[in-house]
């Protein structure tokens, strides 16, 4: 059942719009009178904020430095924050939120951990296996403070996002070793967190939002220069799949104003970022309620055989809407989305990706089984026989699609008829692009509750193997259907392997290698040149793996032209 705005709340999870975030801080720590606000409505003059007064205390003087605060990001002595990011692409997109908050308050960013002040860690807590990953690097953080010089600073050590949220107490308790816990509805709150900080004090803020979407914060992108660029577009998620932590970790679905998303995408692609993926836990249930005369606007229809757990949501400019004025931006960007559910598949989107040369042809449908018995369990809304129509009629509306999906190996009461429908599943449909795991039991989770994790580890691995396989096989099968064809490719830079091949996408977002050559330009305008990093390769596969393409470049391109030709 889904959790009300008023449960939410009254369980101090959940602060309604507008409201001021309290903040838990250990051992009672209280913000000091030198607070600045972060974020929008304040403009004060130039002063000592409360970390000046904090390292002063520290340092035993009587007051606070006379240096006026340094420029955001630039000036000599400005704390250096070294940032990781661990888990999905919503994460990556949350780095660059919280280091753009960072820069404007004063720090700048360093790539060498041992050069670093504050260390924050983006984490993930959609498995166990991603949680294991922090608890062990946490470890090795350890030693580097126990090594760290005494002339300097304390390190500070700060963990963000999803596991900051479910498990704000044991890492504040276990081994004292975290100094800030921000969860991803707090990272305005980062720098007062981190003053805090600086006075020896722990600090945290887990607290869920309404209406936190980061739209007035512009993202630093953290790989400069990069061809691509993911952008948020909405936060949240209503779904409530018995399986998932999201909509505990993350909270409501609330979606930003378009017109923030169309200015980001417009500094992007000034830039000169070729590729823009919009991100969302839900995104294809993107509604933007920021303009009053759509709010009355009806819900538009789910896809055929297809149930939600809430009801129809009426008002609101969709996501058919947002992606047909983002494609507008740039005809030479690509654009992608992700993730997004099968559910919310109207023939208008459909339609636009079908007709923009420039929005990708490719579709996430995540699919987690191919047992209707356990896609109830999962309450995913949808039968086998739902999910197996809806792939049909996307094939028969975008021809030469490139589908990927997610599974799930070893859900609770799976047995061995339902794990061979999911392998059945996998070969019938044929993806190109899969995510596959073993079940890991979250906590808050429906499933939680009320199933049992009886699927034993060992059955688990085997199932998950049996999966991995079969998609590998029939990845095989799909990519080699691509040989002799000539495909536009995104360049991204030089191969892993191969310092004379260079790597990028087609625009299914299978990986392409070819040899890193001089080509003719398709316009006959310029002179031949070896390709470069966010250039369009037109290449003749030669041959494919389930993973990869290999083939010959032919020419460069642009996007528009490779469109007209075909």
């Amino acid at each position: 059942m889904l959790l009300g705005a008023r449960a939410l709340r009254a369980a101090g999870l959940l602060r309604p719009p507008g409201a001021v975030p309290r903040t838990g801080v250990a051992r009672r720590a209280r913000c000091g009178p030198g607070q600045r606000p972060v974020g929008r409505g304040f403009a004060l003059p130039a002063g000592p904020d409360l970390r000046h007064f904090l390292r002063a205390a520290a340092a035993g003087q009587p007051g606070p430095s006379p240096e006026l605060p340094p420029e955001p990001g630039s000036a000599p002595g400005a704390p250096k924050v070294y940032l990781e990011t661990y888990g999905c692409q919503m994460n990556v997109s949350d780095t660059e939120i919280a280091w753009a908050i960072l820069q404007k308050n004063g720090y700048a960013r360093t790539k060498e951990l041992e050069e670093a002040d504050v260390v924050l860690l983006v984490t993930c807590s959609v498995r166990e296996k991603a949680e294991q990953a922090i608890w062990n690097r946490l470890q090795h953080l350890k030693a580097l403070k126990a090594r760290r010089p005494r002339a300097r600073a304390p390190l500070r050590v700060g963990i963000l996002g999803c596991m900051a949220e479910r498990l704000k107490e044991e890492i504040l308790h276990r081994e004292k070793l975290v100094d800030v816990v921000a969860g991803p509805d707090a990272y305005r709150d980062l720098p007062r967190l981190l003053a805090v900080a600086e006075s020896g004090q722990q600090a945290a803020n887990v607290l869920l939002s309404l209406d936190e979407t980061y739209a007035d914060i512009l993202p630093v992108q953290t790989s400069a220069g990069g061809t691509t660029a993911f952008v948020s577009i909405m936060r949240g998620c209503d779904n409530m799949c018995s399986y998932c932590i999201v909509p505990f970790t993350r909270g409501r679905e609330r979606s930003r104003p378009i017109a923030s998303i169309l200015q980001e995408v417009r500094m992007l692609s000034d830039q000169g970022v070729k590729e823009v993926t919009l991100l969302g836990q839900n995104v294809n249930s993107f509604r933007d309620l920021s303009e009053v005369q759509f709010q009355s606007v009806a819900a538009p229809g789910l896809s055929r055989g297809f149930r939600t757990v809430y009801k129809a949501k009426a008002g609101g400019l969709r996501f058919s809407h947002l992606l047909d004025q983002v494609s507008r931006i740039d005809p030479e960007m690509r654009i992608r989305f992700t993730s997004p559910h099968p559910k919310d598949f109207p023939d208008e989107v459909l339609q636009l990706i079908q007709e923009r040369h420039n929005i990708c042809k490719q579709l996430h449908l995540p699919a987690q089984s191919g047992s209707t018995r356990i896609l109830e369990a999962m309450r995913r809304g949808y039968t086998r026989e739902a999910y197996l129509e809806l792939v049909h009629h996307v094939r028969d509306s975008i021809p030469g699609v490139s589908l990927s999906s997610d599974f799930i190996a070893g859900f609770c009461g799976e047995t061995e008829e339902d794990h061979l429908q999911t392998v059945s599943l996998l070969r019938e449909v044929r993806y190109n692009i899969g995510f596959l795991f073993a079940y890991s039991m979250r906590q808050k989770t429906r499933a939680h509750h009320r199933l049992q994790d009886d699927v034993p580890a060992d059955v688990k691995k085997r199932r998950l193997e049996q999966l991995i396989a079969a998609f590998r096989e029939e990845a095989a099968r799909a990519n080699a259907a691509l040989v002799g064809q000539a495909q536009l490719v995104l360049v991204e830079g030089p191969s892993k392997r191969s310092a004379s091949e260079l790597c990028g996408r087609n625009d299914g977002n299978i990986k392409v290698i070819f040899p890193d050559t001089e080509l003719e330009d398709a316009a006959k305008c310029g002179a031949p040149g070896r390709a470069q990093p966010g250039d369009y390769v037109m290449v003749k596969v030669t041959s494919a793996s389930s993973q990869t393409l290999r083939g010959v470049p032919l020419c460069r391109t642009t996007l528009s032209r490779a469109a007209a030709s075909h």
